[in-house]
């Protein structure tokens, strides 16, 4: 536990991070800066990142004054938190007009104390399935050779090994090249959403990038089969995964996938067959399940229908057809999550609190994946025109609320494999 508040971190703007010990660091959760309480920060987890982050000027409060003031002495940082942690505060700064958007990724308060980097994090995930540590960088590249002649005519064993392993290094994909785990199965190249935030396509008007490209064909029953089947038959704790990254939304490619876990089931009844999703097509849902399709994870920016469809700018569906893929899930016996985009002063207001508990109540969801939100905090702001800060709970105090509430309802960061849905949730799973 820190005896006082980490200091302020700033960058010189040529890639050099400096402590500045006139300022405490803060943290911002919607548009406004706090001071962080000291049990809110933990030490920067293995695996996570600095960034500077310019036109930007850090928020502190003064070491003498106790006032807070702005850090003149060069752009303000903030950390990348790797998966399986959640973000508590933002990093606090006041932006200059000028200042370019900044790229898709989450930006979490961080400071420095007694020569170590702390961040305000939460460890919302016991599995290891995607630290660091647990990449073998070789292993991983004979793995993927080895896929690459095992499937010498497969197009999606290819796009996964050459484009998604070997170019952006997906966690998921670097699992599947060491025979672990949860598979990235990637389906459909289109989408029926227009998120602001897309990772994988944005319109040339917008200044910003998407990190990678998206899958540009369509799979075949009979290549996903393909590398599927031996993945649930041999693995340890085996999941394929449909909807990835890299590609659009799965739904709108259900017969395909229908087929594909009907021919799968012939093969092996081993391990979990996941659909990650917006949740846009219940009858789709529906069919699925009667298939065969184990689990769900619906993704979601806010549990409230204008501030969801701000974000989504959904084409041919609602917000209710969500809540109604959730509630087919459940009445199949599935498992159902919510791939939650945690924003805080947004996702800890007492409006989505109110509006969260609605949701879990009426779908009787079975699990929270509490995500990082990979956006720039003032553009998004803009976006779903949020313009002042409402009432604001803490992201960990909101966590407390709704365990207290709903004591059966899973917290997390990753889709569960079989063994934990149906056995004890709470094992560790991914330690070998």
């Amino acid at each position: 536990m820190l005896k006082q508040s980490p200091y302020l971190l700033y960058s010189d703007g040529q890639g050099n991070i400096f402590e500045d010990t006139t300022l405490y660091a803060t943290g911002r959760a919607g548009w406004d800066a706090y001071e962080v309480s000291l049990d809110n920060w933990i030490e920067l987890p293995d695996g996570g990142n600095l960034y500077e982050l310019p036109g930007r000027k850090a928020i502190g409060i003064d070491v003498q004054s106790g006032e807070m003031r702005l850090c003149n002495k060069g752009w303000a940082v903030a950390a990348f938190i790797p998966p399986a942690h959640t973000s508590l505060f933002l990093a606090a700064y006041e932006t200059a007009k000028d200042a370019p958007t900044l790229p898709l990724f989450c930006y979490t308060a961080t400071g420095w104390y007694n020569n170590k980097t702390y961040v305000t994090a939460i460890r919302v995930e016991q599995d290891i399935r995607q630290e660091c540590a647990g990449y073998d960088e070789k292993e991983i590249a004979a793995g993927s050779q080895w896929l690459l002649e095992q499937y010498p005519h497969n197009r999606l064993v290819k796009h996964l090994m050459q484009t998604c392993c070997m170019t952006y290094h997906c966690p998921a994909a670097r699992n599947f090249s060491m025979h672990r785990w949860e598979c990235p199965v990637p389906a459909s190249p289109a989408c029926n959403a227009n998120c602001f935030g897309c990772v994988s396509f944005q319109p040339q008007e917008e200044d910003i990038t998407s990190p990678q490209d998206r899958l540009t064909f369509k799979p075949s029953v009979e290549e996903i089969v393909e590398y599927t089947v031996p993945h649930l038959a041999n693995a340890p704790y085996p999941i394929i995964s449909f909807g990835q990254g890299c590609e659009g939304e799965p739904l709108l490619m259900w017969e395909t996938i229908e087929k594909t876990i009907i021919e799968i089931r012939k093969h092996t009844n081993k391990g979990s067959i996941n659909i990650n999703t917006n949740g846009s097509k219940p009858q789709a849902v529906n069919t699925l399940f009667k298939a065969g399709l184990n689990s769900i994870r619906v993704s979601l920016n806010s549990a409230r229908e204008e501030i969801y469809t701000r974000y989504y700018r959904p084409n041919n569906y609602q917000f209710q057809d969500i809540v109604q893929s959730l509630k087919i899930a459940d009445e199949n016996g599935g498992w159902s999550s919510i791939n939650y985009f945690v924003f805080p002063g947004t996702t800890d207001s007492v409006e989505e609190y109110e509006a969260l508990r609605k949701l879990i109540k009426t779908t009787n969801l079975k699990m929270i994946q509490w995500r990082n939100f990979n956006i720039d905090p003032d553009w998004y702001l803009g976006l779903v025109g949020i313009v002042e800060n409402g009432e604001i709970l803490g992201v960990k105090q909101m966590m407390q609320l709704i365990q207290e509430e709903f004591p059966d309802l899973k917290f997390g960061y990753f889709n569960p494999p079989i063994e934990r849905i149906k056995g004890n949730f709470n094992k560790d799973f991914a330690h070998h």
